[in-house]
């Protein structure tokens, strides 16, 4: 009996981490542009607008795997991006409602213009692009550092 309690205080522990681990290295996605900005203002971060087809995009695919999922990435942004996603899901069963649908074609029509996917754009608080990139093959350490080499020209 006590070898069963043993384990099972254990199990609940890693549990309790992971739950803890997976809170602290949530990427916080924004759907409102609107909330983004006032957030960027207020905390002082710069806007990283992410055009992607989350379903479709293979480069969309790799890049939310490769960078926007890893735990370097997330820590490194919650401090000091705001994170922006305007995806463009083609699956029916993906279909976003009707409100996001249109906000997120309204960035399109102004922040990706040629219709690129996946399609990066860093803003500064109030919306003005300081650059634009896509996927690229790098660490997401890289990745930061290229992000980064927008914000500080």
């Amino acid at each position: 009996m006590k070898s069963l309690s043993f384990k099972t205080n254990k199990m609940v522990a890693f549990l309790i981490l992971l739950f803890v681990s997976g809170a602290l290295f949530a990427q916080d996605w924004q759907s409102d542009f609107e909330k983004s900005k006032q957030l960027a203002a207020a905390e002082n971060k710069t806007i990283i607008l992410v055009f992607q087809g989350s379903d479709w995009c293979a480069p969309c695919m790799k890049l939310e795997k490769e960078i926007w999922q890893s735990d370097e990435f997330k820590a490194y942004a919650k401090n000091h991006f705001v994170m922006q996603k305007a995806d463009f899901p083609r699956k029916k069963a993906n279909k976003l409602d009707d409100e996001q649908d249109i906000r997120n074609k309204e960035l399109a029509a102004k922040y990706n213009t040629k219709g690129y996917f996946p399609f990066v754009a860093i803003l500064d608080k109030n919306g003005k692009v300081l650059g634009e990139t896509g996927y690229k093959k790098m660490t997401p350490k890289e990745y930061i550092y290229h992000l980064e080499s927008f914000i500080s020209k």
